[in-house]
């Protein structure tokens, strides 16, 4: 019988060929470049980046399953007692075009640390996945909340309001006073057990990703909009931006451990902008996000 580790790098790269299938055929125009990596010290990747299409702007979706020597300073990070280490995982991020389709973001992986001898001394899963929107609409952000909670709550109903506010504490721009990157959705980590459970809590979460993306995109990318509308969007990136390279424990991760720069990189906008101090007219549809960027029960 296949390890839960096999079990698992089978459905990231199952899961990769869904996913990037359908926002291929969502999009009309664009579709994935693949590049196949490996990764000095052990394992690799596979890398599907699209671009300059009629929806998506820019996005990536990724696969990795890297392997070898934990660095000193991300052994210390995990307070692990071993330094050997696999990771596995898929990792996407999109930035459409239309200012009114949000940016989503969602990960899930796979951790296992070895002994001296090679024997697994402690596994976990992790993952998640949040919307970023320039634009609020309510109903949106039900439905992306509703669409993961019901994926969760077969597992166990109290899931989703742990993970949902580990999600609320985690995508936080601290420098920003506790401004928060978009409207959530659900984090964990560390998830340690019964692994066959847990594996089939991450395949379920994985699975319900496109259930609660595409129909919102499908609602708002034909919203006519103008410079202004982009000119927000493009701002809005730069915090997006700011969480990625200094809060972000996935890029740290990468980073630290000598992964593929192009592929840690990837969730990065290609368009961003900082202003000065701006501060938008009250009662504008800019200023209404921000009153969404705060912990709120979507769910009634």
């Amino acid at each position: 019988m296949d390890s839960i580790k096999d079990r698992f790098i089978t459905h990231i790269h199952a899961l990769q060929d869904q996913i990037c299938t359908a926002l291929e055929q969502t999009d009309g125009r664009a579709v994935f470049r693949e590049d196949r990596w490996e990764r000095p010290g052990g394992g690799g990747g596979i890398t599907r980046v699209i671009a300059d299409g009629a929806v998506f702007e820019k996005g990536g979706v990724n696969t990795s399953v890297v392997s070898g020597e934990l660095p000193p300073a991300m052994k210390e990070h995990l307070k692990a007692a071993h330094n050997r280490f696999m990771a596995a995982g898929l990792s996407l991020v999109l930035h459409p075009v239309n200012p009114y389709v949000p940016t989503v973001h969602a990960n899930w992986r796979f951790f296992e640390l070895y002994d001296a001898e090679g024997r697994t001394a402690d596994a976990w899963f992790g993952g998640g996945s949040d919307l970023t929107p320039y634009y609020i609409f309510p109903e949106d952000g039900e439905h992306f909340h509703r669409t993961l909670k019901e994926a969760m709550d077969p597992f166990d109903k109290e899931y989703y309001p742990m993970f949902k506010k580990h999600c609320d504490e985690y995508f936080i721009n601290r420098h920003r006073g506790d401004e928060a990157r978009g409207i959530g959705g659900v984090f964990y980590d560390y998830l340690r057990g019964d692994l066959a459970h847990l594996l089939s809590f991450q395949l379920a979460n994985g699975h319900a990703f496109l259930p609660a993306y595409l129909p919102i995109v499908e609602k708002r990318k034909n919203l006519p909009y103008g410079e202004r509308e982009q000119w927000w969007q493009e701002y809005r990136r730069g915090r997006y931006v700011e969480f990625n390279l200094v809060h972000d424990r996935g890029t740290l991760f990468g980073l630290k451990t000598n992964g593929r720069i192009e592929s840690i990189l990837m969730s990065l906008p290609p368009r961003a902008r900082w202003a000065y101090d701006y501060q938008p007219e009250t009662g504008s549809p800019e200023a209404l996000l921000l009153e969404y960027l705060k912990p709120r029960q979507w769910i009634p």
